[in-house]
């Protein structure tokens, strides 16, 4: 058995050996060949007018166990110990007469033997990770990697990493690796290994184009678009030309208003303006930030996440109607839009003044990259659907918008006219209902903030 450090904590995690690699089939065939023999007698003796039901739910459990070795799950105490409970607890519902609860309990004794292992945030891993953002160029997801929920693999010389979260023995993949280009092929090959070893299979939320061939030779799986970076490049980008009219216009509005900005690191918001712009949050009854997962942060206007900026408009009076929160990479040449809020009654172009605002000051910094967010599907909205499945999917977008804002968003990024690449699920057919699951739980479950 191999054994190398994978994280900074510490943390030992160990490879299978050709030793393993050959007793897990091994026994996952036996116990499988166990179960069809029990439910094989479960029949005969249902034929002879004996009740066996527990021959079934002894059947039913040896099938999840032979899924999980196949699967390479590592066994637990706390798993050994709950499957025991489940057992002695079926057990005594069959003696009261209480076959179903029997039934499910012991039937149910595989599965929890064999639950894949859950990963953990670690926050202890901010700095490193932090460090590794300000390395990554071209990569408008890499600051996002930031989120307190997630999980990290580091390589041996902790030059790049991969962050993700398992969901129902999934491991899902937030974005492209962070941190040195040159070493994500092996990285990909080190996590893929070690996902398999834990009993996780990897779906990839977000994947770029040039990590895509790498993850789809590890996995196999299939790779769909679900939208485009939208990237501005500072040093071509200005407001002439007939295309950009519309954005002229917003941005002159606000300034007949008498909107202005400013922009701070977010570490350095007195707590007075912490307040003043969670009020703004507080309008929209979201309560503080608590959803999403690849393709945003958690702990808004708290100063956890290093590397954050804030841009905040205020009208004539000096009130905050709007505030948009930027992540930093590349050394703080590339920016990436967060979140963006607005009052209520904030006038039209607020969020336009303020996204050209950044760029500008992009410039004046030295940065060359700014990211307005990420168009999810912006096909669908570009052209009228000529077919019947497409008119149906702009439909459902449509009714949905309220709550997803993908159509509203649409129509607020072709205004920069800057779609860029594509991004891309990648997920293995067999594994797509417990992926999707795991992804759509992730993103808009609301979660609580532990670290």
């Amino acid at each position: 058995m191999h054994v190398r450090v994978t994280t900074r904590s510490g943390l030992r995690e160990g490879i299978n050996g050709s030793g393993a690699g050959v007793l897990r089939p091994l026994a996952s065939f036996c116990v499988l060949l166990i179960s069809v023999v029990l439910a094989y007698s479960a029949i005969r003796a249902a034929r002879e007018g004996t009740a066996e039901g527990w021959l079934f739910a002894a059947a039913l459990s040896g099938l999840f166990v032979a899924r999980g070795l196949h699967l390479r799950r590592p066994i637990s105490l706390a798993h050994t110990t709950f499957a025991v409970l489940f057992i002695a607890f079926g057990d005594l519902g069959y003696r009261a007469d209480y076959q179903t609860v029997g039934f499910v309990l012991i039937g149910a004794s595989g599965f929890v033997f064999m639950l894949a292992p859950r990963s953990k945030p670690q926050p202890q891993q901010l700095c490193a990770v932090a460090a590794l953002v300000s390395r990554t160029i071209d990569d408008p997801l890499a600051p996002f990697a930031l989120h307190s929920w997630k999980s990290y693999f580091f390589n041996e010389g902790q030059t790049a990493a991969i962050a993700y979260r398992t969901r129902a023995g999934i491991a899902v993949v937030a974005g492209d690796p962070i941190g040195a280009a040159q070493d994500f092929p092996l990285l990909i090959a080190d996590f893929s290994a070690f996902a398999r070893d834990h009993g996780w299979r990897v779906a990839v939320l977000g994947a770029g184009e040039r990590c895509l061939p790498l993850w789809q030779a590890q996995s196999g799986g299939r790779a769909v678009p679900i939208g485009r970076d939208v990237v501005i490049d500072v040093d071509d980008f200005n407001l002439e030309g007939r295309r950009f009219r519309n954005l002229r216009q917003a941005v002159s509005r606000t300034h007949n208003f008498g909107i202005k900005t400013d922009i701070e690191w977010e570490a350095a918001l007195s707590e007075s303006t912490r307040a003043e712009l969670m009020g703004i949050v507080d309008e929209w009854h979201a309560g503080h930030q608590n959803r999403g997962f690849s393709m945003i942060l958690d702990h808004l206007l708290d100063g956890r996440h290093p590397g954050m900026l804030v841009v905040i408009a205020r009208d004539s009076h000096g009130r905050a109607v709007g505030f948009q929160r930027y992540g930093t990479s590349a050394g703080g040449r590339e920016l990436s839009i967060d979140v963006p809020w607005r009052t209520l009654d904030a006038p039209n172009g607020v969020d336009e003044r303020m996204t050209i605002d950044v760029i500008d000051y992009a410039k004046d910094t030295g940065a060359n990259r700014v990211s307005l967010a990420f168009g999810a599907f912006p096909e669908l909205f570009a052209d009228e659907p000529q077919t019947r499945l497409s008119r149906i999917a702009r439909a459902l977008v449509h009714v949905g918008d309220p709550l997803l804002n993908l159509e509203s968003l649409y129509r607020f990024l072709r205004k920069f006219h800057a779609f860029a690449d594509r991004r891309y699920v990648l997920v293995r057919v067999r594994d797509l209902l417990p992926a999707v699951f795991a992804m759509l739980t992730l993103e808009f479950v609301p979660h609580r903030l532990e670290y």
